[in-house]
């Protein structure tokens, strides 16, 4: 999917990188928890969180992430967004509650990554 459609589908406000609107995901992740997008996050993903601190864009420049969604109407920090222009990450914001804005992703086909079974 690309990152445009979904800043359409999550009526969301870019915050910085614009013109990497173009690039795609393919699968999103939905944690406030940064020890849960490292032990689960797979291949080029969203990660939409309400946790603003610098931790989540270094979480998602270490996982090769293409953007980040900040729910709840949460802003990042300038620090934030100079450490994400720097990796090419785009962040975007949107008013919706993150159990809303993860199910419009899915409805729309967008999935998760899936776990293994022990």
């Amino acid at each position: 999917m690309k990152i445009s459609t979904i800043q359409e589908l999550l009526d969301a406000e870019v915050i910085c990188c614009e013109e990497d609107l173009s690039r795609h995901v393919y699968s999103a992740c939905g944690s406030d928890m940064m020890s849960d997008v490292l032990a689960y996050v797979k291949d080029q993903a969203v990660l939409l969180t309400g946790l603003v601190n610098s931790q989540v864009v270094r979480t998602a420049e270490m996982m090769d992430m293409n953007c980040i969604v900040f729910v709840r109407s949460k802003m990042p920090t300038a620090e934030m967004v100079e450490l994400a222009k720097e990796s090419n990450i785009v962040i975007m914001a949107t008013k919706k509650r993150m159990y809303e804005a993860c199910g419009i992703l899915y409805s729309n086909g967008l999935v998760g990554n899936r776990v293994k079974s022990v």
